[in-house]
């Protein structure tokens, strides 16, 4: 498929799932086409370095380096400066490769050298020769924050990976939502697509993050185009991480019908797995797609994106 090459696409992207969809993405989309909006509420500082790992999913997968096991991180990295810090008697929770570091401690010295943070992805995405535009959803702190019946308030990387996403969730919020803002770059491109694609991403600590930003909803909602979701579960179960088990502990609803109140009428169109058919009721208020979604393989990546394309194409 040749997507008329006037047709601008930005995609919503966070996590490994989402990170896939974007990779199959820019195998499509020649970068002048297709912008990527990535999450920053899962940002954090760690022994004095600015990490952004959703960025880094990204901006890794698309420039065919991340790690094909795990999804994140760099393919063959070592882990020396992690077992170093154990003979120091730390106890490092958060595992930073070897060469992952070159990239936290290159965005933590031009960010206190004044670069925004969407400058820094820009430098970092540029030499690792990625050449789609990957956009932080804004500059400014950005932090998800998670209520949890155990342990009480964590922030989202203590509770995803320090406890192993395993408390019970009560709440989940976005501390600095209020005073941030889209980058002008953000608000160009969501202004611009003719086609607005939300991965297959976590619906609440992935892309709530994204429309909790002012403005960014709004862009959305006075679109041009059409906006359209592909399903994260498969089989009523997330593929990978905590998605369907921390919107069952929210009280909120992980089927099809559920997942399009969770974007609350900002979709047109849901793509969603084979297996989760069953799940699909008489009169939904938007087009719904029924296709394989698994992405194990470049190709399968490839094929979802083109499928998702050419299904809006056809409207």
């Amino acid at each position: 498929m040749v997507l008329d090459p006037l047709i601008k696409v930005a995609a919503l992207v966070g996590g490994v799932g989402g990170a896939k969809l974007a990779y199959g993405l820019s195998k499509i989309l020649s970068p002048d086409q297709l912008t990527l909006i990535g999450n920053v509420g899962d940002d954090l500082d760690l022994y004095g370095l600015h990490i952004s790992p959703d960025l880094d999913t990204v901006m890794y997968t698309l420039a065919d380096r991340a790690n094909p096991v795990t999804g994140w991180g760099l393919d063959g990295d070592t882990w020396a400066m992690f077992d170093m810090l154990r003979c120091y008697g730390e106890d490092p929770w958060f595992r930073l490769g070897d060469r992952d570091l070159a990239t936290h401690l290159l965005r933590t010295q031009w960010l206190a050298q004044g670069m925004t943070l969407t400058a820094v992805t820009e430098r970092l995405t540029l030499g690792l020769g990625m050449r789609h535009p990957l956009r932080p959803v804004t500059d400014d702190r950005l932090a998800t924050m998670v209520e949890t019946e155990e342990y009480g308030p964590l922030g989202f990387q203590e509770y995803f990976v320090r406890h192993q996403w395993k408390p019970t969730v009560r709440r989940v919020w976005f501390e600095g939502a209020e005073r941030a803002r889209p980058t002008p770059e953000v608000a160009t491109a969501l202004r611009e697509a003719r086609i607005l694609i939300v991965c297959p991403s976590n619906p609440v600590l992935s892309i709530a993050p994204i429309l909790a930003v002012p403005g960014v909803r709004e862009l959305i909602e006075n679109r041009k185009g059409t906006c359209v979701a592909v399903s994260p579960f498969i089989g009523g179960q997330a593929v990978k991480g905590p998605a369907a088990k921390l919107m069952g502990e929210m009280g909120l609803d992980i089927s099809v019908h559920g997942l399009i109140r969770t974007y609350d009428g900002l979709l047109d169109g849901l793509i969603i797995d084979y297996t989760d058919r069953d799940q699909l009721q008489a009169g939904e208020s938007i087009r719904v797609r029924v296709t394989q979604t698994l992405m194990q393989t470049a190709d399968d990546k490839i094929r979802l994106a083109r499928e998702c394309l050419e299904w809006v194409g056809s409207w």
